[in-house]
């Protein structure tokens, strides 16, 4: 008896969001770390996570970084690396103090957000700061100036229960790896009840989340489901996720391929495949090949945007 398919296997197309996976900012951040390691020897410590990814950062301790939550759990005498989401300013101080050699791979358009911070309350404002609470970005920026002077938004509704004096002057800056259509509805309130709100020279989301999400959303429409390769701990990957499934795609955020269940392709004829900014090429390629195990995949690149942005390296390894 001939199989229902020529191959044995079911068709399934496979649509590939571009641009996917590492940005500029992830790039630099890992070559710190291999480069520092190349300079300085095994091990060279890292203050949390270089990057919210797994594969990533086992494969860097591999190689011989050591990852650690605290300064205080730095040893004398061995550099130290701050991760791509940025550390409050007293992290650095404490390590000149202590006499370390630190290296800041803080993603520059996040220090950009930073200098702002700075600048807006020299300019003497308050800030409302649009984030998510306990985020290693929210911690850093909010790290930066002094306690009181920044209010975290995470809601529309946190909006309306903001009871400031009257005439305090405002300003408004945010994460940089937010829901883009979230934070656009979240400004505009500020905007309706502050009117005279001072808004950031630019876009404080990066030029990697905005595409990367507007990369989703010419894909998702197309398709049944939507898998995002990305850490659980990862905004910017969450926010793949709900951007499918806003646009009513079953989506999935999976760390590896071993999480695909089979019957997640069950009347799955298109099915989108994107990675959030820290998730390595590598990871794509292991996807697509264990959908390949049960299927016969045709792939298509959907390219919505060519990124070229490359960010300097710390002076001490160039």
């Amino acid at each position: 008896m001939n199989a229902p398919f020529p191959h044995g296997k079911p068709p399934l197309r496979l649509l590939i969001a571009a641009p996917r996976g590492f940005c500029a900012g992830v790039d630099r951040a890992i070559e710190i770390v291999e480069r520092a390691i190349d300079r300085y020897g095994a091990p060279v410590y890292v203050r949390h996570e270089i990057v919210h990814n797994r594969f990533v950062v086992d494969g860097l301790k591999a190689k011989g970084a050591v990852f650690v939550e605290e300064l205080d759990e730095v040893p004398d005498g061995v550099p130290v690396i701050f991760s791509a989401h940025g550390v409050p300013k007293a992290v650095p101080a404490a390590a000149t103090e202590r006499g370390l050699e630190w290296l800041d791979a803080t993603c520059p358009l996040v220090s950009k957000v930073h200098r702002q911070a700075e600048r807006q309350i020299e300019a003497g404002r308050h800030i409302l700061f649009i984030g998510h609470k306990g985020h290693p970005e929210v911690i850093g920026t909010f790290g930066q100036v002094q306690e009181g002077e920044m209010t975290l938004i995470e809601t529309i509704e946190d909006v309306a229960a903001l009871d400031l004096p009257e005439g305090t002057p405002l300003a408004y800056l945010s994460q940089t790896t937010l829901s883009v259509d979230d934070t656009a509805a979240i400004i505009a309130a500020i905007q309706a009840k502050f009117p005279q709100v001072t808004a950031p020279k630019a876009e404080d989301i990066c030029y990697a989340t905005s595409n990367r999400q507007a990369a989703v959303k010419a894909i998702a429409p197309q398709c049944q489901l939507m898998l995002v390769i990305g850490a659980p701990n990862s905004s910017n990957s969450l926010r793949l996720a709900e951007v499918a499934e806003r646009l009513g795609t079953r989506s999935y955020l999976i760390q590896r391929a071993s999480e695909i269940e089979p019957g997640w392709l069950d009347g799955v004829d298109t099915l989108g495949l994107t990675a959030g900014a820290s998730a390595p090429e590598t990871l794509v390629r292991e996807v697509v090949a264990r959908l390949g195990e049960w299927r016969e995949l045709s792939e298509e690149q959907v390219v919505t945007a060519e990124e070229r942005m490359v960010f300097k390296l710390p002076r001490q390894l160039t």
